[in-house]
């Protein structure tokens, strides 16, 4: 089972012609079912506080990601932006939003964000510097992230790895995997089952295959749908959070 992505009703930036504030486009308004309840539960301790999360980006297809690179590339956009696979918005796990609407000073947002596991990007909580709007809700990602913080996996940068591990989770391409979308997915699941294999690119080798028969799956070059379900399914088990839709 992919993680799945599911519709959220937050209040965004965004104005209707009366001048009053709408929720988030339906384009964006996707998230993971654990970033779902990070993002109520941090809203709600915000409102405690008298203030209010606001959003003005959330979750970005493939040719949204890619158009708001070319924006980037083009100085029509600021903040830098990553061609697509390499932002966690792909995989509706990261949030832009209203510093000003929070009414805390940006050091106790993050007290409160890390408490649902949600994180900023940047290194210190300085309001107005570049991107200290956004947060990731990276979940299960994070091992994928300290496993090339570590150096366990070589070909891309932590972040980018992480990434693409959360975008293929949930079923949207990577360009780097070309057709071995779903080979790749397999390895990221692998990893973060607690397995070391080296890179994840899409090749499946000697010891991905190794670290699958550890995890009881026969890896067969002509099964490897079975072979991702089988893999996903010990990830739901490891890290339900990912997988449990919310009770309307």
């Amino acid at each position: 089972m992919k993680s799945p992505l599911i519709p959220i009703d937050i209040l965004s930036i965004y104005k209707n012609k009366f001048g009053d504030q709408v929720p988030l486009p339906k384009r964006m308004a996707q998230c993971t079912t654990d970033t779902y309840w990070a993002i109520f539960h941090i809203a709600a301790d915000l409102a405690k506080k008298g203030g209010k999360l606001i959003l003005s980006d959330l979750f970005r297809s493939y040719d949204m990601q890619a158009q708001s690179h070319q924006d980037y590339v083009a100085g029509r956009k600021k903040a830098f932006s990553p061609p697509p696979g390499g932002s966690f918005h792909e995989a509706g796990r990261a949030f832009d939003m209203d510093l000003g609407a929070i009414k805390i000073p940006l050091a106790d947002f993050w007290v409160i964000a890390a408490k649902y596991g949600v994180f900023p990007i940047i290194p210190k909580p300085i309001s107005g510097k570049s991107e200290s709007w956004h947060f990731d809700r990276r979940g299960s990602h994070q091992i994928v992230y300290q496993y090339y913080v570590d150096k366990k996996g070589t070909n891309f940068p932590p972040y980018k790895a992480a990434s693409a591990s959360a975008i293929l989770s949930v079923g949207i391409q990577v360009d780097d995997f070309g057709s071995n979308q779903k080979q790749a997915a397999i390895q990221s699941c692998v990893i973060r089952l607690g397995k070391n294999i080296g890179n994840i690119d899409g090749q499946i080798g000697r010891k991905t295959t190794a670290a699958l028969k550890e995890l009881g799956i026969v890896y067969d070059s002509s099964h490897v749908d079975q072979a991702l379900q089988a893999v996903e399914h010990l990830v739901q088990e490891q890290f339900p959070e990912e997988f449990r839709m919310p009770v309307v």
